[in-house]
């Protein structure tokens, strides 16, 4: 295939970029529906990920407008204050989640996309188009999260991250630990979906 003829980088890129306008459109944020939501609910303090104990570093919820969108707990090998030391910790980490009220899922990838992209280089997002389009399949795979479901991001070093939805594995892990980082990114990095959360997720 000659120089002329291959396929732009770019294009990936643009893949990229209509998704999260495309998130940024859908209301704001995740249009409401249903219940006005489940009360917070109790993490559990510990969790075990491929023999490692795990410490819930601290938890939250998310708030958009006037509606509780869910409730988020991050699982480290050991406590981090600081959102750096949480990113570069080595070992297993969780991402726990649980709907507060009804969540269109494609919705919530595409918003998760935007995160990441919000928090990530160019080139970043670049090198993880497979992964990133994986999450948003996965998410887009369940038409609607209802208020208790739970969906959890769980980082195995030298496997990679699985996306699990009620309590299943959405297929193989995918990325490495740049991904996953840049998923903790969405939450914990320079531009976070909600100042207040990322406090909590430091317990800070």
């Amino acid at each position: 295939m000659s120089a002329s003829h291959r396929p732009s980088p770019r294009i990936t890129r643009r893949r990229l970029h209509a998704l999260a306008i495309a998130a940024a459109m859908s209301l704001g944020g995740l249009p409401a529906h249903g219940a006005e939501g489940v009360t917070p609910i109790s993490f559990d303090p510990l969790m075990t990920v491929s023999s490692t104990r795990l410490l819930m570093n601290g938890h939250g919820s998310r708030k958009k407008a006037y509606f509780w969108m869910y409730d988020l707990a991050l699982y480290l090998p050991g406590k981090a204050y600081t959102a750096e030391k949480a990113v570069a910790m080595e070992g297993p980490k969780v991402l726990s989640f649980v709907a507060r009220r009804d969540l269109p899922g494609g919705d919530l990838g595409r918003l998760f996309v935007k995160g990441m992209g919000l928090n990530a280089s160019p080139e970043a997002m670049q090198r993880h188009v497979k992964d990133v389009t994986r999450l948003v399949e996965v998410f887009a795979g369940k038409p609607m999260l209802h208020p208790g479901d739970d969906f959890r991001m769980e980082y195995v070093p030298g496997k990679g991250t699985t996306f699990f939805i009620t309590g299943q594995a959405q297929g193989e892990p995918v990325g490495d630990a740049e991904f996953f980082a840049m998923a903790l990114n969405i939450w914990l990095g320079r531009d976070p979906a909600d100042e207040k959360l990322k406090a909590a997720l430091l317990g800070t």
